[in-house]
């Protein structure tokens, strides 16, 4: 038996009441306009109802080696079939359906029988858990009608790759170079995915309307390379927007820096401390030349269409090759910091940044830092980034057209300047 004092059982008491008082203020101040008597339970009902919870707990607690929990198990039962055949009285009169009502008040009293006879502290957590839930129920509602197939599969497909495949992939090298951990790499690969499938609804959410400038922001959490080819597509059907869209493009590519630098925290901190200026300066001279140009240009950003072309929140495909692409740079990249040290990093993130920052990005994070040092790697990564941004002045000059090209290009050689700068002499100063 356990023995409870007088001042701790009226102390539980309280938070049960609390918890029904608490659930019963939103379900009272839903049906605040009710007449007396056709009111569903408020807030004397749930509070009571958490109360007897309580009382009950309290009981089992007494007598937990005479059956203390059966009979409290047995209350709440005979509470919850109480609840039900009255809640199926007010749906007959009231030619309604719905069970959250009767959910409702069993909640109440179990987590008053909880709060005494178990963790308080946890059952007040899940009381405002569960108010806020009755609370969001026209937000859930109008989330759901918005709520897309191809939505709703990309959050299942990323889940499945997080909580379903990632426990069971091996923790452990796997190659003869040590260069493959299948469950990092597939963290890493789900880490991508998420930062995409997020990119996509913020952009749903924020909307188009709002400004080219937020739309490239948003844009370039998914892929700034995806989001700069969808400007350079719009300027070639509006020329008169180039300047705007050219700012959209270029705020894209201010998230690149930020978003980077985020991965590489994950991989590794003190790698991702020794970039944080050259990232961080990217991501903010792309940010002042978007703004330059935006206030420069008298666009009309506010009319412009949708800059995404993909409908596709999570597509699986592209995931899956940069998967591929991301095992293939780390092999590689291990072998040639072991055969040819910085000159053959720099030469791998030549290549692989022509698709990719990410990937080679990652492997310097995982071993180049280690291999041929936190230096060598870290530039090996702005290399990378360099010849990803010949990529992107490529594709909004050749789509785009000059007038857009010429912006991000200058954009583009500032944003550089900078983070070569930052590398070269911020370091020194923080002492690192």
């Amino acid at each position: 038996m356990w023995e409870m004092s007088g001042t701790e059982l009226i102390r539980r008491l309280a938070y049960a009441l609390a918890i029904g008082l608490l659930i019963g203020l939103e379900r009272g101040w839903g049906a605040r306009a009710e007449q007396e008597g056709e009111r569903t339970a408020g807030m004397r009902t749930h509070g009571l109802a958490a109360l007897l919870g309580g009382v009950w707990g309290a009981l089992a607690t007494q007598f937990a080696h005479d059956s203390g929990a059966t009979a409290l198990g047995l209350s709440f039962v005979l509470f919850g079939g109480v609840m039900a055949l009255y809640r199926y009285r007010e749906i007959e009169h009231e030619k309604t359906f719905g069970a959250t009502s009767v959910v409702a008040m069993m909640l109440a009293y179990a987590l008053g029988a909880f709060a005494v006879a178990g963790d308080e502290v946890a059952a007040a957590a899940a009381a405002v858990a569960t108010t806020s839930l009755l609370a969001a129920k026209g937000l859930l509602h109008e989330w759901l009608e918005k709520l897309t197939w191809e939505e709703l599969r990309s959050g299942l497909v990323l889940l499945v790759m997080s909580f379903i495949l990632l426990p069971i992939l091996p923790d452990r090298e796997i190659d003869r170079w040590g260069a493959i951990n299948p469950h990092e790499l597939w963290l890493l690969t789900v880490l991508i995915a998420a930062v995409s499938f997020a990119g996509y609804l913020a952009v749903k959410i924020v909307g188009y309307r709002r400004g080219i400038a937020v739309a490239g922001l948003a844009g370039g959490l998914a892929s700034s390379t995806a989001t700069t080819a969808a400007m350079a597509r719009l300027a070639a059907a509006q020329p008169g927007d180039a300047g705007v869209l050219a700012a959209g493009a270029i705020f894209a590519n201010a998230v690149m820096g930020p978003r980077v630098l985020a991965v590489l925290s994950v991989v590794n901190l003190d790698f991702a401390l020794r970039l944080a200026a050259p990232l961080v300066a990217v991501g903010l001279a792309y940010l002042v030349a978007g703004w330059v140009i935006m206030r420069r240009n008298d666009g009309r950003s506010d009319d412009a269409s949708n800059p995404m072309t993909s409908a596709n929140p999570l597509d699986l495909p592209a995931v899956l090759k940069f998967g591929a692409l991301l095992a293939a740079v780390m092999i590689l990249s291990r072998i040639l910091t072991k055969v040819a040290g910085s000159a053959g990093v720099y030469a791998l993130a030549l290549v692989s940044g022509l698709a990719d920052v990410d990937a080679i990005s990652i492997s310097m994070a995982r071993h180049g830092a280690q291999e041929i040092g936190a230096s060598a790697a870290a530039v090996a990564v702005l290399v990378a980034i360099f010849a990803n941004t010949l990529v992107k002045v490529g594709l909004a000059w050749g789509m785009g057209g000059a007038a857009m090209g010429v912006r991000l290009a200058v954009a583009s050689v500032l944003a550089l300047g900078a983070a070569v700068a930052a590398l070269a002499f911020l370091p020194r100063i923080a002492g690192l």
